[in-house]
């Protein structure tokens, strides 16, 4: 009788490569937004309002839901970089929802009741690149190995 085991492998194509580096990244930064210290304000974190006073590097506002999205961003990252067009997917649709945040923070009153991520102007420029970034190495890197 013999077993079948998957073994896990390290991704080995530039797309899925891309996708574990930034879920690994999502999951750091989601990590990086409880520690004390790291995020300034750490106190005055809320769970999901845009008073939430705790800011990762003093820079980019943050709540525990913020941080609880980057964690699951994250996960979703490193499982998905297993197969090609899962880690495709993951940068583009990833990259897509990460735009679609930037233009919410840019269209809602950023001291209102719809801020309940939160964000701020900080992360709402930091959406656009990262949302744009994914975007194009998930369609860049998955065209190369197409063109092999």
């Amino acid at each position: 009788m013999t077993s079948t085991h998957r073994r896990a492998t390290a991704p080995s194509t530039p797309v899925q490569q891309a996708a574990l580096l930034v879920g690994v990244v999502f999951l750091l930064v989601g990590l990086l937004g409880f520690v004390p210290g790291i995020t300034t304000g750490y106190d005055d974190m809320t769970f999901a309002e845009h008073d939430s006073g705790a800011q990762l590097l003093g820079v980019f506002q943050v709540s525990v839901l913020h941080n609880l999205v980057h964690l699951l961003f994250g996960i979703a990252g490193v499982v998905m970089a297993r197969a090609v067009p899962m880690a495709r997917s993951y940068l583009v649709i990833g990259g897509l929802i990460y735009l679609a945040l930037w233009l919410y923070g840019l269209l809602i009153d950023l001291d209102s009741a719809a801020n309940f991520v939160p964000v701020d102007t900080a992360d709402n420029w930091l959406h656009f690149g990262l949302g744009l970034a994914m975007v194009l190495l998930g369609l860049v890197l998955s065209r190369r190995r197409a063109e092999r």
